[in-house]
């Protein structure tokens, strides 16, 4: 085939002039080419953006009322023993002459890990043991009256003989230390000023639903004046810091020095007071906790009337209602305490209150949990007459009980009958999977071997513990034991209730009873 040389050159510069037209007309437009009018070019990129909120006007309003918190304390210096121990703190001198280690101790020292749960922190910056005073924690706080009281934490505070407060402008003022409740970790301050101090107020708690936007300030790191913002990630969260547990979980950035600092709603009123955050490395991983308004604003107006909080004593040890549990008892449900034990000058024991007893009311109020009964309790007055609805020997029973005061510390229990349990002739309660022998003083079983493969095991009944009581008779002999065993599937129970001794405590094991 013979092609004109010209030919192929010809058809490539026509496609070229077509595609360099095409070009012109997308960029022009159609009607720019067919008017001769100038080129109109096209308008650069715009959205539609979404509404999102926009925390700037909450920041504004609540950011003169929230104090980065400085403390100051003497600690006195050790005594010379004729070495030189100036420098040392913690025993750090001890240590290996290496670099690396001696920083690895002083850097794991520093987190101030004081929540009693790996990787639960509450921070503090400890200062240096010369004698003179030093700052020894900084936190944050907010003003809740325009006289100069304000909040913080227990925990930022509790060292300290000296407190400083740092405005939001940059201003110090000094503050005098009205009270502390080291069970909610709270503190309340009071500065003096020539005139009146922005403050807020307390959200109603019970509004406040997860997946609720919510944004912290505070004082990470010594940086005052921080904002961040997140969600309110959980309700009700126990993390073990004490009886009282009732945290809101947020995800704010919530790092050292933002303890005692306040959460806002986007009304700017405060939530929540962070106190801890969950932190394996020590910063922020966006699981924080927060004080809730509710019992916050309770224990503060308690510490601004007296310094400090009085709360109501029951007097009784008790342990959570599991399902074996509440299937021995004929309960319907897991809701409850559980009375393992009542103390002899305790309130409750005079009102009649005994070890096997359930808990499930107080003044009309349900009793969900060991948790819920301590914080309705607490929140009462000592000398305050309430009423107790128990679950005892398979019905509801009301027991009035005149409260106490609840005790500074825990309250240790003694017996002074610590002998070792004699082994003589033992008895085995095959369907239970235990062997027994009668105690020293006749009352109680001794349990000398457990079977590794029962529930009992499972259970975590051990040699040495001291079986008191199954459904609440007391029992001395194999023979109660089985009565009781007996009598429990003839009310069609399918566990029996055990009341376990160990160690001067008392608590109660359900176990499957034998079938058919």
């Amino acid at each position: 085939m013979n092609i004109a040389p010209n030919s192929y050159f010809g058809t490539r510069k026509r496609l070229t002039a077509t595609v360099a037209s095409l070009v012109v007309i997308g960029a022009l437009g159609v009607g720019a080419l067919a008017t001769g009018t100038a080129p109109v070019l096209a308008d650069a990129v715009r959205v539609e953006a979404p509404q999102v909120p926009s925390f700037a006007d909450v920041v504004e309003r609540v950011s003169p009322a929230v104090v980065s918190v400085k403390v100051k304390a003497k600690i006195e210096p050790a005594a010379d023993d004729g070495s030189d121990q100036s420098d040392d703190q913690d025993g750090m001198n001890n240590l290996p002459d290496n670099p690396q280690l001696r920083r690895f101790f002083k850097e794991f020292r520093g987190f101030g890990d004081q929540g009693g749960q790996f990787g639960m922190r509450r921070f503090n910056h400890r200062g240096h043991n010369d004698g003179q005073p030093r700052p020894v924690a900084q936190g944050s706080g907010f003003f809740i009256s325009d006289d100069g009281y304000l909040v913080t934490n227990n925990h930022v505070v509790e060292e300290g003989s000296a407190f400083t407060v740092v405005m939001n402008d940059g201003k110090e003022l000094d503050a005098k230390l009205i009270g502390t409740d080291p069970r909610t970790d709270l503190a309340v301050l009071k500065v003096e000023g020539d005139g009146k101090f922005t403050y807020v107020d307390f959200a109603d708690d019970s509004k406040v639903r997860v997946g609720d936007w919510v944004v912290a300030v505070g004082n990470p790191f010594g940086l005052g004046g921080t904002v961040t913002a997140g969600i309110v990630s959980a309700r009700g969260r126990d993390i073990g810091a004490g009886p009282y547990d009732d945290f809101l979980q947020i995800d704010a950035s919530v790092n050292r020095g933002n303890s005692g600092g306040p959460t806002f709603n986007l009304n700017g009123q405060v939530v929540g007071i962070n106190t801890a955050i969950f932190s394996p490395s020590g910063g922020s991983v966006g699981i924080a906790f927060d004080i809730p308004a509710s019992t916050a604003k309770e224990v503060v107006q308690d510490l601004m009337k007296s310094g400090s909080v009085q709360r109501g004593w029951l007097g009784v040890e008790i342990q959570p209602v599991t399902s074996d549990i509440a299937e021995s008892l004929g309960l319907k449900s897991e809701k409850g305490a559980l009375v393992s034990s009542a103390q002899d000058d305790g309130p409750g024991k005079r009102a009649g209150i005994a070890a096997g007893d359930v808990i499930t009311q107080v003044d009309g109020k349900d009793v969900a949990s060991p948790k819920e009964l301590a914080r309705l309790i607490g929140a009462y007055a000592p000398g305050k007459s309430v009423d107790v609805t128990v679950w005892r020997d398979g019905k509801s029973e009301n027991v009035k009980v005149d409260l106490g005061k609840l005790p500074a510390g825990d309250k240790q229990a003694s017996n002074d009958d610590s002998k070792q349990p004699a082994t003589p002739k033992a008895d085995t309660l095959a369907d239970l999977g235990l062997t027994v022998t009668k105690s020293d003083n006749g009352k109680g079983l001794v349990v000398t071997d457990v079977d590794p493969d029962s529930d009992a095991a499972d259970r975590g009944i051990q040699p040495g513990d001291v079986i008191t009581s199954v459904n609440s008779t007391e029992v001395s002999a194999t023979a109660d034991v089985d009565k009781a065993m007996a009598d429990a599937v003839k009310s069609g129970r399918k566990a029996v209730l055990v009341q376990i001794t160990r160690d001067d405590a008392n608590r109660f094991v359900a176990l499957p009873v034998a079938k058919g």
